[in-house]
């Protein structure tokens, strides 16, 4: 799903007036400050009615990015962990989530079955936020964002 209003001011960010950015380690532990940041941003944005939404999104995402850099071919051993780039933004009305991570292939829907224990991510974005979408990040890998909506 790419609306192109969105997504276009998801990438872009110059229609969002109020902006958080945070980088991350690409690692597991990344996820529970990334909530954190989330929760303490929202809230003093005085947004509290999209606080849990927001924190469920950025840890949907941000987890997706982490397990996405994992994979990373230029990863060696004793060698840093790739960077997750990670914005909040706000026109005080709705959250955009907006989350880049060094892998440049694009997320793809799963439709995993009844038993499956993994790959429900992308459902629970789509079902919690009022759009999602995706753009590549030039060599830098790929942008997904999340909007968040009253």
């Amino acid at each position: 799903m790419r609306p192109c209003s969105q997504a276009d001011n998801a990438v872009s960010l110059r229609a969002w007036s109020l902006r958080s950015y945070l980088r991350l380690d690409a690692r597991p532990e990344a996820v529970r400050p990334a909530r954190q940041h989330a929760r303490t941003v929202v809230r003093r944005w005085q947004l509290e009615a999209l606080t849990d939404t927001v924190e469920l999104l950025v840890s949907e995402l941000v987890t997706n990015a982490v397990q996405a850099s994992a994979g990373r071919a230029d990863q060696r051993a004793g060698a840093a962990a790739p960077q997750i780039r990670f914005w909040l933004a706000s026109d005080r009305r709705q959250v955009l989530v907006r989350i880049s991570d060094p892998d440049g292939r694009l997320p793809v829907s799963q439709d995993p079955g009844p038993d499956a224990e993994t790959g429900r991510g992308l459902l629970l974005v789509a079902a919690l936020s009022a759009g999602w979408g995706y753009a590549p990040d030039g060599p830098r890998g790929k942008i997904v964002w999340a909007l968040c909506a009253p």
